[in-house]
């Protein structure tokens, strides 16, 4: 088994797991490796700490610690994961997500899921309506990989 440390065009760090280099080089080909933290498949091969010189400077090896995991980067990614997972499952309603979940909040349709656009001042008014409603992070709404 390989452990490679990966790196994606926004910065995170996150390691993958291989039976091979030339298992890790297929999937890079068929464009199966993403960032578990924001879907990104841009990432590079980064060196590992097995693989920087003891004989480095002191800049290398800071800007090698600056950019490692930080604790609750796994966390993250399995919130992310379980979004997208919903986010899949669930009906764009686009513009109309107000009218919709207010129609489901009345009873006069029946609940599912879904989700939409709504400006700030519509998820305020939802919000004191007593409505709940979850903002989602950009880029949550692309398809799973």
């Amino acid at each position: 088994m390989k452990v490679f440390e990966f790196q994606c065009a926004s910065g995170h760090r996150f390691e993958g797991w291989f039976e091979s280099d030339a298992d890790w080089r297929d999937q890079q080909r068929r464009g199966l490796l993403e960032c578990p933290l924001c879907g990104d498949r841009e990432v590079r091969r980064i060196p590992s700490a097995a693989h920087l010189a003891k004989s480095g400077s002191e800049a290398d090896r800071s800007a090698h610690t600056e950019s490692a995991p930080r604790p609750g980067d796994a966390a993250i990614a399995q919130w992310l994961h379980a979004v997208r997972q919903w986010v899949h499952q669930s009906e764009d309603v686009g513009e109309r997500f107000p009218a919709e979940v207010r129609r489901m909040a009345k009873g006069e349709i029946d609940p599912r899921q879904i989700r939409g656009r709504a400006s700030l001042e519509e998820a305020e008014a939802l919000l004191d309506e007593g409505i709940p409603i979850l903002p989602l992070p950009p880029g949550v709404d692309e398809p799973l990989h």
